[in-house]
């Protein structure tokens, strides 16, 4: 686990930059639409003319996610609690540890991030919440079973030995197929928050919505791939 190992040749910071990049990649191809003629309201008899909507300039419309901008929803309470803060910070590390590019996970806040997903309000997001806490549980046993100290307070190698069992659920055995379906989540989700951050960006070389003074086509080996 350490972030020098390979999988198969390719280092695991290295794999986790991969999937960013690749999330920022846009979905190219095409869609066939058959255009439909509009259809013609029913005359209503001596119906009254609709009233055109003003909007007022500069007030944020919404959108499907965030319908009513202008009256935002209250921030939900965070749930987890200090402790398990603490095992999740260290387990973010492991994943995403400081090298000589970027900081940590738990540095730029990822496991605050874990958090506030977790406790926020729906069904999907309680059901991660149950799947964290139950995670965040079994890894501090395992940890007990094996070192008699919590996972944070595990040394590195320690805390590697126990990654190991649980890092890639395909491999895991039947006793670490839990822990592995846990890592697989909190993996998930310390990546996005990593990589959301300007010290995620910068370590994958994202640049972001600035001015260019021209724009450079990709590679032609890149184009050739894609089929552009």
């Amino acid at each position: 686990m350490r972030d020098d190992e390979t999988t198969h040749g390719v280092g695991r910071r290295d794999a986790i930059k991969g999937m960013a990049a690749a999330i920022a990649l846009p979905m190219l191809g095409t869609t066939e639409q058959t255009a439909v003629p509009p259809v013609a309201p029913p005359a209503v008899p001596h119906a009254a003319p609709t009233p055109l909507v003003q909007l007022t300039r500069g007030v944020p419309r919404g959108d499907a996610w965030d319908p009513d901008m202008q009256h935002p929803s209250k921030d939900w309470p965070r749930k987890l609690t200090t402790a398990e803060m603490t095992t999740l910070a260290a387990l973010a590390d492991m994943i995403i540890p400081k090298d000589a590019h970027s900081p940590s996970a738990s540095t730029v806040g990822a496991h605050l991030y874990i958090n506030e997903h977790v406790s926020a309000p729906g069904a999907s997001y309680e059901r991660d919440l149950v799947r964290v806490r139950g995670g965040v549980s079994w890894i501090n046993l395992e940890s007990e079973k094996r070192f008699s100290t919590p996972f944070a307070k595990c040394s590195l190698e320690q805390k590697t030995a126990i990654c190991d069992d649980i890092c890639y659920l395909p491999k895991a055995k039947e006793e670490f197929k839990a822990g592995a379906r846990f890592f697989s989540l909190v993996r998930n989700l310390v990546g996005t928050a990593f990589y959301t951050t300007d010290a995620g960006m910068k370590d994958v070389g994202f640049v972001g919505n600035v001015a260019l003074p021209k724009w450079e086509l990709p590679p032609a080996e890149i184009r050739a791939k894609l089929g552009i």
